[in-house]
C-alpha cells in the first residue's frame, strides 16, 4: 500500500492507496511540535479504526509547506515504517509539469502537485483554486505548464482576523451561507461577507486570469472549504476533494516506472 501525505499550515491530509484506488483518506489539524513516536501513535490508530495495518505501507510520498515536519516525518517513517519517505519538491517534479515562475523554488510543493493531478484527469488549460489556510489559485496551460497563480488570505484566517481586531463582532461558525447575501443581522451579514465575499472574489480572479490566459480553462476547486464556496460561485465547475492525495500518487507511480527503465 502506499501512504501519501501533504502537510499543510492549518490541516495535514493523509491517505492510503491500493494499487490505484484510495481506500481511505484523513484530514487532521497539523501539529509542529509533535514526535514520530506521537504520530506514529495517531498513524496506528487512524489505519486501526479502518481496518488498515501500519505492516502494509509500502511506500510513503509527502509533500509539505510546514519545513518542522520534516524531521518528524523522516523518523516516523525510518523507525516505524523501515524505509525513507519520497518528498516531493518542486525542483523533483520539474520534469512532470515545466514550472514558468521566476523561480521555480517558491511555488508550494502542494500547488505543483494540484497541478499535476489535474492536467493529468483533465489534459486541458485549468484554474485550480485550493481553499487552505490561503486560498491560492494556480493557472495551468494547454501544454500542462505551470504558469502561476494568487494567493489570497483564507475564509478562515479571514473570519479569525475580524474576530481578533474587531471587538464587537463575535466569531462565526462557516457551516453553510446565509439565505440571503443582504445580512439583517450581524452573524448573517459576517456570513455573507466571508462566504459570499469570497465566492464573488473567486469570480473575479478567474475572469481576470482568463483573460491572461487567453484561453477557456477548466476551474476546479480542491480543500476543506471548496464545496462550501463551490456552491455560491459561478465559475467554479467542480470540486476535486482528493486532488492532492492523487497527485501525490501520479508522482510515487511516475516514479516507479523511472526507476523500472533504469533499474
Amino acid at each position: 500500500m502506499l501512504l501519501v501525505v501533504d502537510v499543510g499550515n492549518t490541516n495535514t491530509v493523509i491517505g492510503v492507496f491500493k494499487d490505484d484506488i484510495l481506500v481511505r483518506d484523513w484530514r487532521i489539524r497539523t501539529i509542529r511540535d509533535t514526535t514520530a513516536d506521537e504520530f506514529n501513535i495517531l498513524a496506528k490508530a487512524l489505519f486501526k479504526d479502518k481496518g488498515i495495518s501500519i505492516a502494509d505501507i509500502t511506500k510513503v510520498v509527502i509533500s509539505s509547506v510546514v519545513p518542522p515536519a520534516v524531521p518528524i516525518l523522516d523518523r516516523f517513517c525510518e523507525r516505524y515504517l523501515g524505509q525513507k519517505p519520497l518528498w516531493v519538491y518542486p525542483a523533483s517534479v520539474r520534469h512532470l509539469m515545466p514550472i514558468l515562475y521566476n523561480n521555480p523554488a517558491e511555488v508550494g510543493a502542494d500547488r505543483i502537485v494540484n497541478g499535476i493531478a489535474a492536467y493529468e484527469k483533465y489534459r486541458q488549460s485549468l484554474i485550480v483554486i485550493d481553499f487552505g489556510t490561503a486560498t491560492t489559485f494556480d493557472a495551468i496551460s494547454e501544454k500542462g505548464e505551470y504558469l502561476g497563480g494568487a494567493i489570497v488570505p483564507g475564509v478562515m484566517i479571514s473570519s479569525e482576523a475580524l474576530f481578533q481586531r474587531a471587538s464587537r463582532l463575535p466569531r462565526v461558525e462557516l457551516f453553510m451561507p446565509p439565505e440571503t447575501v443582504i445580512g439583517k443581522d450581524t452573524i448573517d451579514s459576517i456570513k455573507s461577507g466571508l462566504m459570499h465575499g469570497n465566492a464573488a472574489m473567486v469570480d473575479g480572479m478567474v475572469a481576470r486570469m482568463k483573460k491572461e490566459m487567453s484561453t477557456d480553462p477548466r476551474v476546479i476547486a480542491t480543500g476543506g472549504l471548496a464545496p462550501l464556496i463551490a456552491g455560491l460561485s459561478t465559475t467554479i465547475e467542480s470540486v476535486e476533494g482528493s486532488l492532492t492525495l492523487e497527485g501525490l500518487k501520479i508522482i510515487s507511480r511516475t516514479m516507479d516506472k523511472q526507476q523500472a527503465m533504469t533499474g
